[in-house]
């Protein structure tokens, strides 16, 4: 048997955390019965910065459930700062621990399936979505284009695979190792190698409440994935200079002929195409080179991920 853990964010969850607990404390029971983890299992809820009263609902809970734990953050730190904080924090108290969302959209009876994959001697063990009829178009449109972007940039991550993982001690130490400031999980933990496998993850509805992943959060984090694992935006600059380059000669090749042969047109229209086509890649080549310096000034900082103000242990 193992004393595992789970680990899951939480901003403004008031109306689905109990009925997450429940849930939780019926799965665990049941694989406390089957001799997979031990009675002081837990689950760790991690309160990041919420506005209503999701801290004061874990204080309860943890009056109430054995299995509860809780960590309030000083501020709100951002979803992956505040999964790490749960991370460092909780690794000392168990064996492995699974990261998963506190409105329970990925399928929970994958957690018995993690348990055994990490018995049978794999320290990172991924939940894989194989099902999105839960999600609506635009979300899953989105997240296979991200996928795809990412990949196309060089980023190493499991397809599919959001923040629903198993990871042992052993992993985790490794994983504490990692100190850069802007964290996106789902491209640092491939990197830390160890023996690994996946499951099926089916996505479902949301118990209550809205999901806090809104889109604009969504692209911080893909932006953030690629600049901190990537320079190919980089190189593309460089290459697709060199093809203005070449289309600048051809230009060149056909006004020197115009003047040469007398065709020469009024050209305001071309002229200004191009200096608006110019104008735009330089805009952003300038933006894709400022948020690599925006990254290497955040880093050169060393500012603390995050605080904690209290721990329900």
């Amino acid at each position: 048997m193992i004393r595992l853990a789970t680990v899951s964010p939480c901003y403004n969850e008031e109306d689905v955390l109990r009925h997450s607990v429940e849930k939780l404390t019926s799965l665990f029971q049941r694989m406390i019965a089957d001799g997979l983890i031990t009675r002081d299992s837990m689950m760790v809820f991690v309160n990041d910065g919420s506005r209503d009263g999701t801290w004061e609902l874990i204080r309860q809970l943890h009056a109430e459930n054995h299995f509860v734990r809780g960590i309030n953050m000083s501020r709100n730190v951002g979803h992956q700062n505040a999964i790490m904080a749960g991370l460092m924090t909780a690794r000392g108290w168990t064996d492995a621990i699974i990261t998963l969302d506190v409105d329970l959209h990925d399928d929970i009876e994958c957690i018995p399936k993690m348990a055994k994959e990490f018995e049978a001697g794999y320290d990172i063990v991924y939940g894989v979505e194989v099902s999105h009829e839960a999600d609506g178009f635009m979300k899953k449109f989105t997240a296979q284009t991200f996928y795809k972007i990412q990949t196309t940039m060089g980023v190493e991550n499991v397809y599919n695979h959001a923040d629903f993982r198993l990871m042992s001690r052993r992993a985790l130490d490794m994983l504490s190792t990692y100190k850069e400031h802007n964290l996106y999980l789902r491209g640092l933990i491939p990197l830390i190698g160890l023996k690994h496998t996946t499951v099926d993850d089916v996505i479902s509805e949301r118990n209550a409440g809205k999901s806090k992943n809104i889109f604009q959060k969504m692209l911080n984090l893909v932006f953030n994935g690629i600049t901190a694992f990537s320079v190919r935006p980089l190189y593309a600059i460089y290459h697709i200079g060199i093809i203005f380059l070449i289309v600048a000669f051809i230009v060149a090749c056909y006004v020197g002929y115009s003047i040469l042969f007398g065709h020469i047109e009024p050209g305001w229209a071309s002229l200004m195409l191009s200096i608006w086509i110019v104008g735009g890649f330089i805009l952003i080549s300038m933006g894709i080179v400022g948020t690599y310096i925006g990254q290497i000034y955040s880093e050169a900082k060393r500012r603390p991920l995050y605080h904690i103000a209290e721990i329900l242990a």
